[in-house]
């Protein structure tokens, strides 16, 4: 247990109301998960104020309140911190509370739209068949060595965050390889880490819900790199326009990765098949079983970063040879008939290009390309319209359904992705996703393919604030299988 006064020693305080010396048992945001003993955050938050749950926080026992601003009736007993950035607070003690687990581990964190996930699995992946054990921070999972625990955000809270690093350290883990999403950088979350390397993936319009303007979100990712101390390295992709922005005022060391002009780290797609594809990568040919132009980025980004880590050229190009894709990243389900289905996690306009234009390489002109996809409710609808040209662009016959609706009319999404489609054959709207998938199996003929983009790993659908089991996979085999019955 610690006290007050030492989780404050990094932290900028305007004034202290209370014994500096009080003992802390546990931190939360969460007024209903305080125990007595623990410091609760008013952090003020995009659905609701911190401040107006002090009294709840107080009299399930907290000990400390860290808030921006004082209660009208402030409890005797309780020690009050006021700080200008509670959120920020929050993650300067929750790295304190934890002892810096980060300062125990090589950690390297990866930003971006696209390619995150993908990134940091293969990264967590390669670095346990070399030997070590590792951490996983990810859209999909958490892990611990060789433990999961479930994943509720890209990037947890700090308090979360801390906890899972040190129980990394706990474990043996030398390494950890963390999703950093712009909402976690804008809201401090990952203030405090001590970071061994950060990457840059690429950037396109996405989450401009929650960061307004392009230029903003575009400055959330670059806070990361700025961030970066001086003996980290800061890798990034030259092939994005946006990748010398992201690194022009960091202290790290800068290299750059790229499959079309010169780089410190370089590759090129020397072959294609259903299977896999060869790449060659600084002068060396390797084959590896991930498919497409933007895997080719993403395993150019994972080469780059273990080579900065100290691993060599040839130790990581034969673990790179084993690796095996990520659930819902372009994951294959195939028909008894010879239909070949495709689920990937696309959700943004960039994501959806790039794995439709693999898709093109792959197919043949007798095939049919079915394409199945919506848009979230309550995100960025400024990308719905673009989805569903780009879809149309590239099937046969698009289909628009339900992704995860949240607080939206399902019907409304459509109206809004279908607006500028001009009225035709070539696409359908059905609501109803898992009609939506078997209408695409059953319109298919033996030998087609069939994309279904957006949830990818996710198995569950969101409507309203519940979530309903759902998964892409069960529902196409499911149709497979009454397909081949018929």
């Amino acid at each position: 247990m610690k006290t007050l006064s030492e989780l404050l020693r990094e932290t900028p305080v305007e004034t202290l109301y209370g014994a500096a010396e009080t003992p802390v048992g546990g931190l939360t945001y969460d007024s209903r998960a305080v125990k007595p003993g623990d410091c609760f955050f008013a952090v003020v938050g995009t659905q609701a104020d911190g401040h107006d749950y002090i009294g709840s926080a107080v009299q399930r026992g907290a000990a400390a309140v860290v808030c921006e601003r004082m209660p009208e009736r402030p409890a005797k007993g309780v020690a009050y911190v006021v700080v200008r950035d509670s959120a920020g607070a929050m993650a300067d003690l929750a790295t304190a509370f934890y002892g810096h687990p980060s300062r125990e581990l090589k950690l390297v964190g990866i930003t971006g739209t696209n390619g995150k996930t993908t990134t940091v699995t293969l990264l967590y992946d390669l670095v346990r068949a070399l030997g070590y054990r590792a951490g996983l921070i990810s859209t999909v999972v958490y892990r611990i060595d060789g433990r999961a625990v479930e994943a509720t955000h890209t990037t947890p809270d700090p308090i979360r965050l801390n906890a899972m690093m040190r129980e990394m350290v706990d474990a043996g883990c030398d390494y950890c390889f963390m999703e950093c999403s712009s909402h976690a950088i804008a809201q401090e979350r990952i203030r405090g880490l001590d970071f061994a390397g950060g990457l840059f993936s690429n950037i396109t319009h996405d989450h401009l819900d929650y960061h307004k303007t392009f230029a903003e979100y575009i400055r959330a990712k670059k806070r990361f790199f700025d961030a970066l101390p001086r003996e980290a390295f800061a890798l990034t992709n030259a092939d994005d326009r946006n990748g010398a922005v992201m690194v022009q005022n960091t202290a790290a060391r800068v290299s750059t990765y790229s499959l079309r002009s010169m780089a410190d780290f370089r590759g090129r797609i020397v072959e294609m098949h259903p299977d896999g594809m060869l790449l060659r990568v600084d002068g060396q040919e390797v084959w590896v079983s991930l498919l497409g132009r933007f895997n080719a980025y993403n395993l150019l980004a994972v080469y780059g970063a273990a080579r900065l880590l100290g691993f060599g050229r040839d130790e990581v190009l034969r673990v790179l040879s084993t690796l095996r894709p990520v659930d819902g990243r372009f994951e294959v389900v195939r028909a008894a008939n010879g239909t070949v289905a495709i689920v990937d996690y696309a959700h943004t306009p960039d994501a959806l290009e790039n794995v439709l234009q693999t898709v093109e390489e792959l197919r043949t002109p007798a095939q049919q390309l079915f394409v199945v996809c919506g848009c979230g409710g309550d995100r960025d609808r400024t990308k719905r319209p673009e989805m569903a040209a780009i879809a149309v662009k590239h099937a046969s016959t698009a289909i628009f359904t339900s992704d995860n609706p949240r607080h939206e009319s399902p019907e409304a999404i459509l109206d809004e992705m279908t607006a500028g489609l001009d009225a035709g054959t070539r696409w359908l709207r059905i609501v109803d996703r898992a009609e939506a998938i078997r209408t695409a199996v059953m319109m298919s003929r033996p030998g087609d393919l069939i994309l279904v983009a957006g949830k990818g790993h996710e198995t569950y659908q969101i409507v309203g604030d519940e979530k309903h089991h759902f998964d892409d996979r069960e529902e196409l085999r499911k149709s497979f299988e009454t397909l081949s019955r018929n």
